[in-house]
């Protein structure tokens, strides 16, 4: 197992990562951040060079000091065969089963494999099944406009509160600090109405992946949605970044949206796998 931490390196992992979209989207978007300022502290680890089967992004070990917070410790993974994938997240140079992460990927046989090694470690694990979606770009040239009195802004983290409590996996301290941190990080933007509050929001990740979107009901079905997907995917664009997604397969209003603004749906399931160790999380 090798950390790669040479630029010339690491941008010769990127390309090869470009051609292997969709299913290296997570890793290939890490990646990108990586080879762009870095912001948040990510490392790329390949099991060997540079020849490798298998590549999993994660945090550097000193930026993640609580060991049951899965919302900062985001791993992703790619692979060229499942046995790679396999013999990478046995190797507890590349995992630390002992803390609580997230493993993100969107190839088949992950979550299996996952699945076992948990079993076998007694550890607790959460999957989630996402469709994904992306945008084959570049976005639409003209901006959508929300029916309504509202101008586009960007958030900062003192909104993070808001954002916190309207998340259904939010709503602990965690969360909070971990929505602070994409707010800080990321590329985001938002919608405010004439009085400067919050409409709605989209973020992206450390993956450079399209997350939390949302709209308070009250503004639904007015083309808020829209007007932020749109607003977001150009910034991302802007900066040579994929525009992808996972969206839940029962969520058709943001199905519908994201299409709306020209996302593919992918036959590929992008998996979010959250893993726990066998105790109660608590604050």
């Amino acid at each position: 197992m090798l950390i790669l931490t040479s630029p010339l390196k690491l941008q010769l992992l990127e390309g090869v990562l470009r051609r292997s979209l969709p299913q290296a989207l997570p890793v290939y978007g890490t990646v990108m951040h990586i080879n762009r300022g870095n912001p948040a502290q990510y490392e790329a680890v390949v099991d060997s060079w540079p020849e490798f089967k298998a590549v999993l992004t994660r945090p550097c070990k000193e930026v993640v000091k609580d060991k049951w917070d899965f919302y900062a410790n985001l791993h992703a993974m790619f692979y060229r065969d499942v046995d790679a994938c396999q013999a990478m997240l046995e190797n507890a140079d590349a995992i630390n089963w002992s803390k609580a992460f997230q493993l993100h990927g969107i190839q088949d046989g992950m979550y299996e494999v996952v699945r076992d090694i948990a079993e076998a470690r007694h550890v607790h694990l959460k999957p989630y099944f996402y469709q994904t979606l992306v945008h084959p770009g570049p976005p639409a040239s003209c901006q959508s406009r929300p029916r309504g009195d509202f101008h586009f802004g960007i958030l900062n983290p003192s909104h993070a509160a808001i954002l916190n409590e309207a998340w259904d996996f939010g709503g602990n301290n965690r969360s909070l600090r971990y929505l602070e941190s994409l707010i800080y990080y990321f590329p985001n933007t938002c919608l405010m109405n004439k009085d400067g509050q919050l409409v709605s929001w989209s973020l992206s990740d450390p993956l450079a992946c399209m997350t939390h979107g949302y709209t308070f009901p009250q503004y639904r079905g007015q083309g808020c949605v829209q007007a932020t997907i749109q607003s977001i995917s150009k910034k991302l664009y802007a900066s040579g970044f994929p525009l992808y997604c996972g969206v839940l397969p029962e969520n058709q209003p943001s199905k519908q949206a994201l299409k709306h603004q020209g996302f593919h749906i992918l036959p590929e399931i992008y998996y979010t796998i959250i893993v726990t160790p066998n105790l109660d999380l608590k604050e």
